[in-house]
């Protein structure tokens, strides 16, 4: 039997074919406009991409397991493990929990130790009957006492006669990450990297020293600046190690990064691959050892965009997270519980977490193919792009007196406040979706006495203020504003005042609906009336305290000041659009207009003040 390649009979079709063909369909409009996606990274991604669009990608010719591992340290399969946090008040408590969940799917613990209660007969009880040899253990604490933990840990494995190569895990002794949430200056304690490292060097696969850029991702960080600030971040670890007297292959051996995983899939696919790849250029500057330059990633799926309103949708953004994070081939992941915005999560909301994680496994088998991303063009030209926008911010902060100095100063901080800023306005004039709270909110639900989580962590110490990272949720705008609308004496009926052409007053209605619920308003469509008169009527009788007229642009010239009129001064009038005739109609009293171009969140903040809110 002759063997042929696939679709040898079809002639290959060009680039310039393909865009040219794009072109016509385009019919005179501009490509750039309408099919090129800009990111927030700041570079242009193209709507399909050929082979000669990675040709001269280096790194695609490397194999899995290979450097600059690109696609993955692993190379037989993609096994991750599966972490589940738990905060440890009470060692017994704790070591039931751990012991429960094991039996449950996971296979890595993440223990936060209370500093005060750390000795060694508490470290007997929290890790009482768990084989340290078989799962992945986690620990952190108060970055003072991470030095007293290590040698704790290290005297316990050793009691037990551990295997040393068996014993996997960390400790996260991370200062800088103080610095930047909480504007401690915690510098002092970077003489104790050496110690820390030293104390548990004859554990291979124990690390002792944390990256947790997840802070930057859980602030509002863009995909390249939390790859581009955990390169610094990273980097200057390495550096205060090598210079303390630690040798390179150590010192790099013993970062792990806990890194965040943001909403946008491919991007965070993109970013795992890319982090490999440039944090094993920068340690292949220290030593020529291969097998330091791996990079080792907890990947945790970020708090930033989940909601208290609609919550159930957050176990989907969560579980889109964990899939970019699982396919970009990390060693753990942790997701986060849907209910952690508003409570202490549940049993249900943990066990939900763990699962998403099982179900990738056991049904979805994600982790029994390397890489699925290799390969793919678009994929492989988006780590290309995404690792030069975070290496040129990488070489600016090493520019500018490497990350430590930026943080001591602020300037990180303040950058990355910033972003947040920018996607907070974003997301309040809708440029940035947030399903369930600026798009397509549940119009029926009420907070049931849910209210935002605070922060509960204590400060160490007085150390000199610095600037810290003002961090709040996206979608924390329009819970206020909506929390703010159920403690009114009357929650404001919004009333659908729809007439004129079928199809644009439903579709203005449906804008219209979604736009006011999304601040709490009890909202009432209607199929349409035969004159203003009638709908100003079924409002009045409705109690209507803003009353929205839906049509046709063409046709407010026609219904917009005799509905105005018939309203009067029973409710709030609003016309959904901007119609040519909207100077005309301003003219005649008529302030309210929404549509697509207005600052959402603004614009029902003004409602509210109108409604006595």
């Amino acid at each position: 039997m002759e063997n042929k390649k696939l679709f040898s009979d079809f002639a290959p079709v060009s680039k310039q074919e393909w865009l040219d063909k794009i072109q016509v369909d385009l019919k005179g409009a501009d490509f750039n406009k309408r099919m090129v996606w800009r990111t927030n990274e700041g570079f242009d991604v193209q709507p399909f991409y050929q082979r000669e669009d990675i040709k001269d990608l280096a790194a695609t010719n490397a194999l899995p397991g290979e450097f600059p591992y690109v696609r993955g340290n692993k190379t037989a399969n993609n096994i991750w493990y599966v972490r589940q946090n738990i905060k440890c008040d009470c060692a017994k408590e704790a070591n039931t929990k751990a012991l429960d969940i094991l039996n449950k799917g996971i296979d890595s613990l993440g223990f936060k130790v209370p500093a005060e209660k750390l000795n060694a007969d508490y470290i007997e009880t929290l890790l009482d009957g768990i084989c340290a040899d078989c799962v992945e253990l986690n620990f952190t604490t108060c970055q003072r006492h991470t030095a007293e933990l290590a040698k704790l840990l290290a005297d316990y494995f050793t009691k037990k006669g551990y295997a040393k190569e068996a014993v996997k895990g960390s400790i996260s002794f991370d200062p800088i990450e103080k610095m930047l949430s909480k504007g401690k200056d915690t510098s002092a304690l970077l003489a104790q990297l050496k110690e820390v490292v030293e104390t548990l060097a004859e554990y291979p696969n124990f690390r002792g020293v944390a990256v947790n850029s997840a802070t930057l991702t859980n602030s509002g960080a863009f995909s390249y600046q939390e790859l581009g600030y955990a390169l610094a971040w990273g980097n200057e670890y390495l550096q205060e190690m090598v210079d303390a007297g630690v040798s390179p292959e150590l010192a790099a051996q013993n970062i792990k990064f806990n890194m965040g995983i943001n909403g946008v899939y491919f991007m965070e696919i993109a970013k795992f691959r890319a982090a490999r790849l440039l944090w094993a250029q920068i340690v292949s500057q220290y030593t020529p050892c291969k097998e330091s330059a791996k990079m080792h990633v907890c990947a945790t799926t970020t708090t930033y965009n989940l909601t208290l309103f609609d919550s159930y949708v957050n176990m989907l953004r969560t579980q889109t997270e964990t899939m970019s994070a699982a396919l970009a081939g990390v060693e753990s992941i942790v997701v986060t519980p849907f209910d952690e915005t508003f409570e202490t999560p549940t049993e249900f909301a943990e066990r939900i977490a763990r699962n998403q994680q099982l179900l990738l496994k056991e049904e979805c088998h994600f982790d029994k193919i390397v890489d699925v991303a290799g390969g793919s063009y678009f994929l492989e030209h988006l780590t290309d792009a995404l690792a030069q926008q975070a290496w040129a911010l990488f070489l600016a902060v090493e520019e500018d007196g490497a990350f430590l100095a930026q943080a001591k100063a602020g300037k990180v901080q303040t950058t990355i406040t910033e972003t947040n800023a920018k996607r907070h306005a974003n997301a309040g004039k809708r440029k940035e979706f947030i399903l369930g709270t600026n798009q397509f909110p549940n119009f029926t639900e009420t907070s049931e006495g849910k209210t935002p989580t605070k922060c509960c962590c204590k400060c160490c110490g007085n150390e000199t203020e610095i600037t810290a990272i003002k961090a709040s949720r996206l979608a924390s705008d329009f819970e206020n504003l909506r929390l703010t609308t159920e403690k009114a004496e009357k929650v404001p009926v919004a009333f659908m005042l729809t007439i004129g052409n079928l199809a644009m007053r439903q579709a203005r209605a449906q804008f219209s609906c979604n736009f006011l619920a999304a601040a709490g308003y009890k909202v009432i469509d209607n199929l349409g009336f035969e004159t203003v008169e009638a709908g100003a009527a079924a409002a009045r009788e409705a109690g209507a305290d803003i009353v929205v007229l839906c049509s046709s642009d063409d046709e407010y010239a026609e219904y917009a000041i005799p509905a105005f009129k018939a309203v009067g001064d029973s409710a709030m009038f609003v016309v959904a659009g901007a119609p040519a005739c909207s100077d005309e109609l301003k003219a005649a009293g008529i302030e309210n207009f929404i549509h697509v171009r207005v600052d959402q969140l603004q614009t029902l903040k003004e409602f509210n003040a109108k409604l006595g809110i």
